[in-house]
């Protein structure tokens, strides 16, 4: 079958206004937020796990790629269509089916936003923890695709900890329902896990049944300033070393915090070079509890300043402001997201800025310091040759240096294509082998989102 004959039979399936075809249509699914541009044949837009289904049976007929997509909001370049194919955007399945309070449970579609799933669950007193940064943009789908977290997930766990079951469709286009709707089941093999952080390389997800967390009483925040990174590492080991657990615990260098400084005059002060932002939630009683002892972590040698934070708003949108505000210093970034065990973050820090000065690259982190996972940003000019092969020397480095440190090399935005080549550092030979005899388990013909995730 041509191409043409396929695209006549694919524009069957849906009406006109939820199939494109023309390259310009088709254009703004072409990239995410990777910046890793592919043309896709075609971008489909199905309302239902039948749409979704008979889609994929056609493709998987025709051994045509499927790249499902949320709403491209990722880093590592999972949702783009790098060997051609169909993207299935899963933006226009928005319904909220159920939110079950008595059970604390929600029933969602893939394209509902994570904000408005956070607002329909908040008038019943829940929330759902995983939170990343660009909540207001990013789809529970892709959540679950790549597993994601943000912030919270110190405390709370990651999209993995917070979801019961899924309805999905595999690679022959046969519609599978995973995990139940309690809180505790063992019957048969935990598929859910499996799918949730596959980055649409086993199914596509079509619902999804998430647990709720009911919200805390009451949130309290303090910030703590120290005269150096090694010195707030120091800080952050303690902390999680005690037994009250931050709901919040941020970490900004002083590059970050430059950066900040250089849009919000006054929110910071001006010595600091490493920077905690820490949240601590529960009862009134919890919260004074948890704060005097997460103070009392905080006296380490190093420490200027650990004190209350009375404009919490705004130092958290200055925080989900800092991934945007690095274009001011540099066209490009290359964006990587590792964690390693939090005992480790002295001797990542530190040897973070080491190879930053060795190979004269600007590196500006921030992260998930609770968790030990740090962001880290090589800024670079993608016009400057010799720049750019220093900056991919460093990466490579930073990669071992993490790895050394038992470490991993995603703590939140998945593998796509962007660390492919470096998954046999992390993964044994036999590991990876094993994993893509699942992959074809579920998808025989490697039509759903070929190529990502596994070296080539």
């Amino acid at each position: 079958m041509t191409n043409d004959n396929f695209l006549a039979s694919l524009q069957k399936l849906l009406p006109q206004d939820r199939v494109f075809t023309d390259p310009v249509d088709c254009y703004a699914y072409a990239y995410d937020n990777s910046r890793n541009y592919h043309s896709p044949m075609a971008v489909v837009f199905p309302l239902s796990t039948e749409e979704v289904s008979s889609i994929i049976k056609l493709c998987n007929t025709h051994k045509i790629p499927v790249i499902p997509r949320g709403r491209g909001t990722g880093t590592a370049g999972g949702s783009v269509a790098e060997v051609g194919g169909v993207v299935m955007s899963l933006e226009r399945m928005t319904n909220i089916i159920s939110v079950d309070g008595d059970n604390r449970m929600a029933i969602v579609e893939p394209g509902v936003l994570n904000q408005t799933l956070q607002d329909a669950v908040k008038s019943a007193g829940f929330f759902w923890p995983p939170d990343p940064s660009s909540a207001s943009y990013c789809s529970i789908g892709g959540n679950l695709a790549t597993c994601a977290a943000g912030p919270h997930a110190v405390k709370y766990g990651v999209a993995r900890d917070h979801i019961l079951g899924l309805k999905a469709v595999i690679g022959n286009g046969d519609v599978i329902k995973t995990g139940c709707y309690t809180s505790k089941g063992v019957v048969g093999y935990d598929l859910t896990r499996l799918i949730v952080g596959s980055e649409g390389t086993l199914a596509v997800i079509t619902e999804a049944t998430l647990k709720l967390t009911p919200l805390p009483k009451h949130t309290g925040g303090f910030t703590a300033e120290f005269v150096d990174t090694y010195s707030c590492a120091k800080a952050i080991a303690a902390i999680m070393a005690q037994p009250y657990t931050p709901s919040a615990l941020e970490f900004l260098d002083n590059g970050a915090l430059n950066l900040i400084r250089s849009k919000h005059k006054n929110l910071l002060p001006e010595s600091a070079k490493a920077y905690l932002m820490i949240e601590v939630d529960g009862s009134q009683q919890e919260i004074v509890e948890a704060t005097e002892a997460i103070l009392q972590a905080c006296q380490v040698e190093g420490l200027i300043e650990a004190k209350p934070a009375h404009d919490t708003k705004a130092l958290w949108a200055a925080r989900k402001a800092l991934s945007p505000l690095l274009k001011d210093i540099a066209p490009k970034k290359i964006n990587e997201d590792i964690a390693v065990p939090v005992s480790h973050l002295p001797e990542l820090l530190t040897g973070l800025e080491k190879l930053s000065a060795q190979y004269q690259i600007s590196n500006v982190n921030f992260g998930h310091a609770g968790n030990g996972n740090i962001h880290v940003n090589l800024l670079v000019n993608p016009d400057n040759a010799e720049e750019m092969q220093r900056a991919y020397a460093c990466l490579d480095e930073v990669f071992s240096l993490v790895l050394s440190l038992q470490g991993t090399l995603s703590g939140e935005h998945g593998v796509g294509m962007a660390k492919r080549p470096f998954v046999p550092r992390e993964i044994d030979a036999t590991t990876i082998a094993l994993m893509k005899q699942v992959k074809l388990t579920f998808d025989p013909n490697n039509i759903l989102n070929p190529g990502k995730l596994f070296p080539s």
